[in-house]
C-alpha cells in the first residue's frame, strides 16, 4: 500500500495523489496547473496507461483538466466521481479542450504576424480526448459504499464546495492490513448560497487536506453579500459604468444570480430592471446542470424557492450571451449593465474581451468574487497593477477594483480546523495539500501543536507507505533550504495573527468606545514596538527614547 503525492503540493492547483494497493494502480484527481508554479508536478510515476482507474473529488479543471490528457496517453479505466459532478464534467472538459485549441490557434496566427512566442503551438489534449473522458465517467450517489474491486471501497460525502463536490474515503483490505485514507477534495464554506453545508467524515487512518486558506480567515462583510453586491452596482449605475464581474462559470456565477434575483425582487438598486448578461457558453450550460441536481444538492432555503415554482437562477433583465457575436454585441450597449464572464481569474475566456473594454473606464467597476492564484491576471489587477496586458495591447487600469467580501467556496482557516476536529478518532496523520507554503505549513504547525495530530506538507514525488504508515521517499526540491523553511514558517503564523487580529475587530465593532479606545491603544504600542521605522536607544536613567533614522 503506497500513496504518493503527485500535485498541488506547496501550491493550490493541479490537484493530483497516486495510490497502489490490492494489484491496482490508481488517482484521486487529476487536475491542471495554473498560474505561477512554485514547485512543479513532478508527474506520474508510471505511465498513463497503466493507471486502472481514477477517483474524482468534483469538476473544478485544477482537480478534473488533465483527464483527457490522461485517456490521450493510453488510460481507459472508469473515472469515479458523483451524479452531479459527472454532469458537469461533460461540459467543463469540452470546455477546456475548446480553449486550448483556440489558444494554441491565436498563439499560431501572431507567430506568423513576426511576434515573439516560443511556446508551442499544440493544445494538451483534443476534443476527442475530452469525449473519451466523458465516456468513462461512472456516476455515484453520495454516502453509498462503492465496490471498486477486491479489497477497495469508496464513499463519497458532501464537502459543500461546489455542486457535486465530495471528499472521498477509500477502505484498502490487503494481506490482512486494513487502512482508511479520507481525501478532502476542497473543503466548502458554510452558509454558502445554494448548495448544502460540508457533511463531516468521522474515522480516517490518513487524511489528505486540503489547506487553500490554512493561515487566513475570510473577511466577513459589514452587512451581507448581497446588500455589499447591489451597493456596488447601485454606485456603479449611477456614474455611467458597467460592473464586469470575472466569474468562475461553474459555481461562483450562479451564486451570483441567486444574490441578482433577490436583488431585483427586493428592489436593492433602484433600476431594479437593470440588463445583466453572463457571457459564457459553459456557465449557461452549468447553470442548467445546477437546476437538474436542485434535489440531491440544493440547500433547504433554495429548495424552499424551487417548491414555490420559482427558479432560483433567473429573473427579468437576465440576457445569456451564446455566440461570439452576441458577446460583442454587450460592447455596442450603452446601457450600464452588468456583465458576468469566465474565466474566474481572467486567464482565458470572454472576460479578457470584457476587461479590455472597461478596464481603462474610470466609471467601471470590476468586482472579484473568488480566489487569484499567483501568477493569474486576476492576481495582478486584485494587487493594485496600474496596467495590463491583454491580446498583445497594454491596457491602464483605472476602473474601481473591488471585491465582494465573505465570498468563498473554500473554507478558511477556522473551518478547516472543524472539518478536521469533527473525526471521532484522531487520524494517525495529516498531510497539508492544495495550498501555498504559507498556509499548508502554518495550518500543519497548528495540527501538530493543538490538535496533537502529526501534519506534514509533502513535496511532489515523495512517497509514503500506508501500511506501515512511514515515509519511503521524501522529496525536498534543491532550493528548499530548511532556513527559508524555518522563516517561512514563522510568517506564516503572523500572517494568520494579523488574520484573525482584523475578525476580531470586525467581531468588536458594536462594544462600547471606552473598550473600543483601549482595545486601539493596545493594537498601536505592539505596532510601535514592532515597526521597523521605529528605532529606540536605551538611555542612562533607563527610560527609552526614539532614534532619528538619519545618519548623523
Amino acid at each position: 500500500m503506497k500513496l504518493q503525492f503527485v500535485g498541488a503540493n506547496h501550491q493550490v492547483t493541479g490537484s493530483a495523489h497516486y495510490v497502489e494497493a490490492c494489484g491496482k494502480r490508481f488517482l484521486v484527481d487529476y487536475g491542471m496547473e495554473q498560474g505561477n508554479m512554485s514547485y512543479e508536478s513532478q508527474g506520474l510515476p508510471c505511465a498513463e496507461s497503466e493507471i486502472d482507474f481514477v477517483l474524482l473529488t468534483h469538476a473544478h479543471v485544477d482537480h478534473s483538466g488533465m483527464l483527457p490528457y490522461l485517456c490521450a496517453k493510453g488510460f481507459s479505466g472508469p473515472i469515479y466521481t458523483t451524479d452531479a459532478t459527472a454532469d458537469l464534467c461533460s461540459i467543463m472538459l469540452r470546455d477546456c479542450a475548446h480553449i486550448q485549441l483556440q489558444e494554441a490557434e491565436w498563439k499560431a496566427r501572431k507567430k506568423k504576424r513576426g511576434a515573439d512566442i516560443t511556446e508551442g503551438f499544440e493544445p494538451l489534449y483534443t476534443m476527442a480526448d475530452a469525449d473519451n473522458a466523458i465516456r468513462l465517467l461512472v456516476s455515484c450517489h453520495y454516502d453509498v459504499m462503492v465496490d471498486i474491486c477486491e479489497g477497495i471501497r469508496v464513499r463519497f460525502t458532501d464537502v459543500g464546495h461546489l455542486l457535486g463536490s465530495a471528499s472521498i474515503e477509500v477502505f484498502l483490505s490487503e494481506n490482512g492490513v486494513y487502512k482508511t485514507i479520507c481525501f478532502s477534495g476542497d473543503i466548502g464554506n458554510k452558509d454558502q448560497p445554494l448548495i448544502k453545508d460540508p457533511a463531516y467524515t468521522k474515522r480516517a487512518d490518513y487524511v489528505l487536506m486540503e489547506s487553500t486558506y490554512g493561515d487566513r480567515y475570510h473577511e466577513k462583510s459589514e452587512i451581507n453579500p448581497i446588500e455589499d453586491l447591489a451597493k456596488i452596482i447601485q454606485e456603479t449605475l449611477d456614474g455611467g459604468g458597467n460592473v464586469v464581474i470575472p466569474s468562475f462559470a461553474v459555481g461562483r456565477t450562479q451564486e451570483i444570480l441567486y444574490f441578482i434575483k433577490q436583488i431585483k425582487e427586493r428592489e436593492l438598486v433602484k433600476y431594479h430592471d437593470f440588463p445583466v448578461y453572463v457571457d459564457s457558453p459553459l456557465a449557461v450550460d452549468a447553470t442548467e446542470i445546477f437546476q437538474k441536481n436542485f434535489y440531491t444538492c440544493f440547500d433547504e432555503e433554495a429548495l424552499e424557492m424551487v417548491r414555490k415554482g420559482e427558479n432560483p437562477l433567473t429573473f427579468p433583465g437576465l440576457n445569456l450571451a451564446i455566440t461570439a457575436e452576441e458577446s460583442k454585441a454587450i460592447h455596442s450597449d450603452e446601457e450600464p449593465t452588468v456583465i458576468i464572464s469566465a474565466s474566474g481569474m481572467c486567464e482565458a475566456g470572454r472576460v479578457r474581451h470584457h476587461l479590455k473594454h472597461n478596464l481603462w473606464r474610470p466609471e467601471c467597476t470590476i468586482l472579484f468574487v473568488g480566489y487569484q492564484a499567483m501568477g493569474t491576471l486576476g492576481r495582478a489587477i486584485v494587487e493594485g497593477a496600474d496596467e495590463v496586458k491583454l491580446f498583445g495591447e497594454p491596457i491602464s487600469v483605472r476602473a474601481a477594483i473591488m471585491s465582494l467580501p465573505g465570498l468563498s467556496g473554500h473554507a478558511d482557516r477556522d473551518g478547516l480546523i472543524e472539518w478536521l476536529d469533527k473525526f471521532e478518532d484522531k487520524p494517525k496523520c495529516v498531510f497539508m495539500v492544495h495550498g501555498d507554503d504559507m498556509s499548508a505549513e502554518s495550518l500543519a504547525e497548528y495540527v501538530n501543536k493543538e490538535m496533537k495530530i502529526p501534519a506534514y506538507v509533502p513535496y511532489s514525488g515523495t512517497v509514503f507507505n500506508l501500511a506501515t504508515g512511514e515515509f519511503e521517499y521524501e522529496a525536498i526540491p534543491e532550493k528548499r533550504k530548511k532556513k527559508i523553511f524555518i522563516v517561512s514558517d514563522a510568517f506564516a503564523r503572523l500572517v494568520a495573527a494579523g488574520q484573525r487580529l482584523m475578525a476580531v475587530i470586525n467581531k468588536n465593532k458594536d462594544h462600547a468606545n471606552k473598550d473600543l479606545a483601549k482595545f486601539t491603544n493596545q493594537i498601536n504600542s505592539l505596532c510601535d514596538k514592532w515597526d521597523p521605522d521605529n528605532f529606540y536607544i536605551e538611555e542612562p536613567s533607563g527610560k527609552k527614547s526614539k532614534k532619528s533614522k538619519k545618519k548623523s
